[in-house]
Order: structure tokens, then C-alpha cells, then sequence
């Protein structure tokens, strides 16, 4: 096996629904990101407080285990690292309103989609203030 990439980029994946967060972190196990799922907000936080420099993407369901919803979550992340990519994901309309920037998808959407989105923010990530692809140490 070959040394991680210091410069990997992660998606968080917030879910209570385990099949769906499963069908989720399978779609995105082909892509160029590493994926860290979570069943609660809280749980996603503490992910965010350790890792936030890395996740370059933060999808989840608006209904979730624990006392925070996913637009509550959302604002948290966007509190940590303005330029993560949010998506947050529902059957139906949102509670509140979305942090800026963030993307509101009806359930159900396009897994091609997830992928789609997660290789963009990967991309955009690795690349550095100049444009150019940053390098592993």
C-alpha cells in the first residue's frame, strides 16, 4: 500500500439513515476525496474541529440523530472553513434558511451527481492560491 497524500481531501458525510449514508460513502469510495461519515451533527462537529482544514465537502440530511438538524450543522461548518462545499439534503422544505453558498437537493437526487460534486470540490481544493496543483511534501 502506497503513503497517504497529506493533501487529500475529505468529504463529510452526515446521515442517520445507515443505508442511505452507506449507499453514500460507496459512491464516493471511486473518487479522488476520503470520506468520513457521521450519524449525528454533534459527531460531525467534532470531526470539523479536527480535521476542518481537509473537508472540502460536508453532505447531509436536514433530519439527523442528536439535537442539531443539518442546516444547523451547515452553519457550523461554513463557521469553520468558508469555502467547504455544502450540501444539505431533505424529502422536505428546509426549516431554515442555508448559510451562503450552500446547496439545497431534494430528495431524491442523482447519485452521479454526489460524485460529480464531490471531484469538483477535490480539485478546486488541490489547487493552490495561484492556481497551480499543490504538491505532497
Amino acid at each position: 500500500m502506497g503513503q497517504s497524500n497529506p493533501f487529500r481531501a475529505t468529504a463529510l458525510i452526515v446521515e442517520d439513515d445507515p443505508m442511505q449514508r452507506e449507499m453514500i460513502c460507496l459512491l464516493l469510495e471511486e473518487s479522488d476525496v476520503d470520506v468520513i461519515e457521521c450519524e449525528s451533527a454533534e459527531a460531525a462537529e467534532l470531526v470539523l474541529e479536527n480535521a476542518g482544514d481537509h473537508v472540502v465537502l460536508l453532505m447531509t440530511d436536514v433530519q439527523l440523530a442528536g439535537n442539531m438538524n443539518g442546516v444547523e450543522l451547515a452553519h457550523i461548518a461554513h463557521k469553520y472553513n468558508p469555502d467547504i462545499g455544502l450540501i444539505v439534503t431533505s424529502g422536505r422544505p428546509l426549516p431554515q434558511q442555508l448559510p451562503d453558498g450552500a446547496q439545497f437537493w431534494a430528495k431524491p437526487w442523482a447519485p452521479l451527481d454526489v460524485i460529480r460534486e464531490a471531484e469538483r470540490m477535490a480539485y478546486d481544493w488541490s489547487l493552490d492560491e495561484h492556481g497551480r496543483r499543490r504538491l505532497p511534501c
